[in-house]
């Protein structure tokens, strides 16, 4: 149903989606917003700055990849999303990607490191830089924290990350099934599209949550990356909110649901956990981030 949706708003123009309806309410008041700052030459390399409106000494930073399939998807859409965290202090960039059919694997992670390397080269992340995402985008953004290759082709290193937060993403340990996918990635799941594949000891934290409403192969994926990332040596905070499904868990983030999942609030805590530790020893990254293994579950 979802995707049949996506389809329908996709002919009001490229990238749209069902999420600008998650919009409706969001209050435009009490923080600032910096529109489509360039970090490349398409079209859509573009992202929106959203700042707090009273400024936060060495305040951290979360950048957000929107989900949809790697087909659709807009920043502006997503409003919701830079309202939600400004409000705890946390600055928020929100970038464009290339999208299905212009885009192939792995021209969307390409352009995820780019965005990131940008805000850290114009100073927006004093206290450290988190890399978000749903789906679509928890790959991107797990992707990014595992394979350190894209940001280093861009000036950036995983060190410049402070810890990844991945909503209901797939990783690529099961196929893929879905022809379009299949033609996305140029072939089905294997070691180059596995975030598992580049795991060391010495990723950034991860935060890996999904909803208890989610399919089997998006609460499966979340639970080998997980076991990958233990066995790796490295820390990770997982979640599972029950009676959420794959849309609810980032709708949570909107002000009329707030109330009913802690999702904010658990991110919110991990991010401010792991800016506070990158403070005190100087750095972006613990040195070693596998000392600190855990799992909390909802």
């Amino acid at each position: 149903m979802l995707s049949a949706v996506t389809k329908v708003f996709g002919l009001f123009g490229e990238g749209r989606s069902p999420a600008m309806l998650m919009n409706l309410g969001v209050p435009r008041a009490g923080y600032r917003v910096e529109h489509d700052i360039a970090y490349g030459p398409h079209r859509r390399h573009r992202m929106d700055v959203y700042s707090p409106q009273k400024r936060v000494p060495d305040a951290p930073a979360v950048m957000f990849f929107y989900g949809g399939a790697f087909r659709a998807g807009r920043k502006s859409e997503y409003r919701f999303v830079g309202e939600a965290l400004t409000k705890a202090g946390i600055m928020v960039a929100i970038p464009d990607y290339r999208i299905y059919p212009e885009a192939r694997f792995p021209n969307f992670l390409q352009d995820g490191a780019m965005a990131a390397a940008k805000l850290l080269e114009r100073s927006f992340a004093p206290g450290g830089l988190f890399l978000m995402g749903h789906s679509a985008g928890a790959y991107i953004a797990a992707m990014l924290g595992a394979n350190a290759s894209y940001l280093r082709e861009n000036g950036a290193g995983r060190t410049s990350i402070g810890g990844i937060i991945a909503l209901s993403g797939r990783y690529h340990d099961s196929p893929l099934q879905d022809a379009i996918a299949d033609a996305i990635f140029c072939g089905p799941p294997r070691d180059e599209t596995r975030p598992a594949s580049f795991l060391g000891d010495d990723c950034p934290p991860y935060f890996l949550a999904a909803g208890g409403r989610e399919s089997r192969t998006v609460l499966a994926s979340k639970m080998d990356l997980a076991a990958h990332l233990r066995r790796t040596g490295n820390e990770i905070e997982e979640h599972i909110y029950p009676d959420t499904g794959h849309a609810g868990i980032i709708a949570a983030l909107t002000p009329r649901r707030r109330a009913h999942t802690p999702v904010l609030n658990d991110i919110v805590r991990f991010v401010e956990q792991h800016a506070r530790r990158a403070s005190r020893v100087g750095e972006l990254l613990p040195e070693t981030p596998g000392s600190d293994t855990r799992a909390v579950g909802h």
